[in-house]
C-alpha cells in the first residue's frame, strides 16, 4: 500500500516513515500543506497521514482541499489538540479517523489497516479469496484445506504488498501501475517487469493450490480459482 505521510517535523516524520515502511508500506514524505496538494494532482496513494500543525495551511485545510479536489483516499489526522471540538472539527472537514500524540505505532498501524479495508469495504483483517488467507494484523498467509488445516505459505515483503493489494480489488482486476505505486516510492524505482517477476513467484505458490493470477492485457492481474 502506498501512503502519503504529510508531515512538518523532520525527526518525527523520519521515524513515523521508518515504522511504517518495515511494516511493508510504500511511504513518501512531504513537509508541506501545499506540497501535498501538488503531488496528489499527478501521483495516487491509499491513504494519507496528515499532521494538523502544518505551516501556512494546516492539516484541516489540506484535508478540505483534498476533498473539494475530489480525492477520496481514507485521511488520518495526526494531533498534539485532543479537545472534543478539535475532533469533531477534523472529522466534519474530511478526514476518516484522528489520533492524538504522542501515539504509539501499533495503534497507528491498526488504524491504517481498518481505514483502508473500510476504502475497500473489507469488513475483516483476515482477506481471504477462495482457500487463501491473509492475516493483515499478524502478516501471515495461509492456504486453508477442506478439513479446516491451515498451510503457511511464505512470502517476502514486495511478494505480501502484492498479494495483499489483489486480494483488496478481488474479484475484481488490480490495476498494474497501481500496483507498482502500491510496492514503490520517491525514494526507490521498481520497473514495470520487476512486478512481472513478483507475479511469477506468487503464480508459483498459488497454482497448486487452486488458484490462478491471470494476466488482464493493457490493464494488470486478476485473481481467479482453477477449475477443480
Amino acid at each position: 500500500m502506498r501512503l502519503l505521510l504529510v508531515e512538518d517535523d523532520v525527526m518525527v516524520a523520519s521515524g513515523i516513515k521508518l515504522g511504517l515502511s518495515d511494516a511493508g508500506y510504500a511511504v513518501d514524505w512531504v513537509g508541506s500543506a501545499e506540497r501535498a496538494l501538488e503531488v496528489t494532482q499527478s501521483e495516487s496513494f491509499d491513504v494519507a497521514v496528515v499532521d494538523i500543525g502544518l505551516p501556512l495551511m494546516d492539516g484541516l485545510a489540506l484535508t478540505q482541499a483534498l476533498r473539494k479536489n475530489g480525492h477520496s483516499m481514507p485521511v488520518l489526522i495526526l494531533t498534539a489538540r485532543d479537545a472534543l471540538q478539535d475532533r469533531v472539527q477534523g472529522l466534519d472537514m474530511g478526514a476518516d479517523d484522528y489520533m492524538v500524540k504522542p501515539f504509539e505505532l501499533p495503534e497507528l498501524l491498526a488504524r491504517l489497516r481498518a481505514l483502508l479495508r473500510r476504502s475497500q469495504a473489507a469488513t475483516s483483517a483476515t482477506l481471504s479469496f477462495g482457500p487463501l488467507e491473509l492475516d493483515t494484523a499478524q502478516r501471515q498467509a495461509c492456504i486453508r484445506g477442506s478439513a479446516g488445516v491451515a498451510q503457511a505459505i511464505e512470502l517476502g515483503p514486495r511478494e505480501w504488498t502484492v498479494m495483499e493489494y489483489l486480494l483488496l480489488q478481488a474479484p475484481k482486476p488490480a490495476n498494474k501501475d497501481k500496483l507498482l505505486q502500491a510496492l514503490t516510492g520517491w525514494d526507490k524505482e521498481i520497473t514495470p517487469n520487476a512486478v512481472e517477476v513478483y507475479i511469477s513467484r506468487l503464480r508459483g505458490k498459488l497454482e497448486p493450490h487452486g488458484i490462478a493470477l491471470r494476466s488482464i492485457r493493457g490493464f494488470g492481474y486478476r485473481l481467479e480459482l482453477l477449475a477443480p
